[in-house]
């Protein structure tokens, strides 16, 4: 079940790149994932989980302007293969199981990124604009996250 969570919360990474270290972050500062004595302790540090916070919230803005490169150039795609790795890594950590996490992380990064496009191309298309599309892609992916992150316990 932990792997299964670690590969969501990549698909997570694949349609918003910083909210899924953003929401590993604020669980693992306030609510129940340990992270203590490994090596992605810093997810709970202070500072971290607002610094991710205002990142994210910030991809969130950019994603809604006409000039944002596609997620699937590579730089877009590289960072959200990093963010999945990361926040699959954290969930896995959790629970001594932080290589899985990452490898999980990463492999439901490509399918998000990949998936996420292909998706959101196609609801663009039904609503004749873009911008109903990334909103709904947005929702899904906080409201994903937040369960996700919660399902850890």
């Amino acid at each position: 079940m932990l792997i299964a969570l670690a590969l969501l919360i990549g698909v997570v990474a694949g349609l918003r790149a910083l909210t899924a270290p953003a929401a590993v972050s604020f669980a693992a500062r306030f609510c129940h994932l340990s992270l203590a004595g490994t090596p992605l302790a810093f997810m709970g540090y202070k500072w971290t989980p607002w610094i991710f916070g205002v990142l994210a919230v910030a991809e969130l803005v950019t994603d809604q302007l006409p000039a944002t490169p596609s997620r699937k150039v590579p730089m877009q795609f590289g960072a959200r293969i990093v963010m999945g790795g990361l926040a699959g890594g954290a969930i896995g950590a959790s629970r001594e199981m932080m290589v899985a996490g990452i490898i999980a992380g990463i492999v439901g990064a490509v399918i998000g990124t990949l998936g996420g496009a292909a998706a959101r191309n196609w609801l663009a298309g039904q609503f004749k604009q873009d911008r109903p599309a990334a909103l709904i892609e947005d929702v899904i992916a906080i409201g994903g996250a937040i369960l996700i992150v919660c399902a850890v316990a």
